[in-house]
């Protein structure tokens, strides 16, 4: 239950999303440095629209671009992690509780099937799906309210972490995950405020938030040896 793809006006925006899809699916791996004119041979362009691309992404700070024209992923620590969970809770409770009094019984009926699909990922331990389908509920539920000031910021917080998540999970796997989206469906159900916020709050504490700098080191260093 995707998002219809978007039509791009522009090579540069089409190659802006392709690369933004990548990250936020966790392709760029943390510490595996690649080149822009691999990135251009990969989307069969020119390096010109990568180029552009990538300064919009650097921008975001979801990539560093090096000297040497090649392109990382920022270094992550768990006290920037931190600063990230802290923002992201700030910030989407806040979306979802403006998006509650908008949503109407088929928006809900969406997100239930969308919790159904990350459920499925969990199960499956199919760590991009979870991602992409996780990502996907937050953002759907969010867009249903007035918020297109804060949309762009939550979305570059995602964009910084993602990779990390990424990672994390291809190594200890989705077992310790805690699926929060129900517990949000039904506040939004019953218009409750408090257990809306609660729950956006929780599930974002139990998920990225839940790493430590064990584990980011440990799976940066798998990362660099594949």
């Amino acid at each position: 239950m995707s998002e219809p793809t978007p039509e791009f006006k522009t090579q540069q925006e089409r190659v802006y999303f392709q690369l933004r899809e990548a990250i936020l699916c966790g392709r760029f791996v943390p510490g595996r440095a690649v080149t822009i004119r691999g990135i251009a041979e990969m989307l069969d362009v020119s390096p010109m629209p990568v180029r552009e691309a990538l300064r919009r992404l650097t921008a975001e700070n979801a990539l560093a671009l090096q000297d040497n024209r090649r392109v990382t992923v920022p270094l992550m620590t768990a006290g920037r992690l931190e600063q990230i969970v802290e923002a992201r809770i700030a910030l989407e409770t806040q979306a979802a509780l403006r998006a509650m009094s908008h949503i109407s019984a088929a928006d809900l009926a969406r997100l239930k099937a969308l919790d159904d699909e990350v459920t499925r990922a969990i199960e499956v331990q199919d760590a991009e799906s979870y991602i992409r389908t996780n990502l996907e509920f937050h953002l759907s539920l969010y867009r249903y309210g007035p918020n297109d000031v804060i949309m762009p910021l939550i979305e570059s917080l995602w964009l910084q972490s993602a990779p990390f998540m990424r990672l994390v999970l291809n190594r200890i796997g989705l077992g310790y995950l805690t699926d929060r989206h129900v517990q949000a469906t039904d506040a939004i159900a019953n218009r409750d405020a408090l257990a809306l916020k609660l729950a956006i709050a929780s599930d974002i504490r139990e998920g990225i938030g839940a790493l430590g700098q064990e584990e980011l080191e440990a799976a940066i260093a798998e990362g660099e040896a594949t």
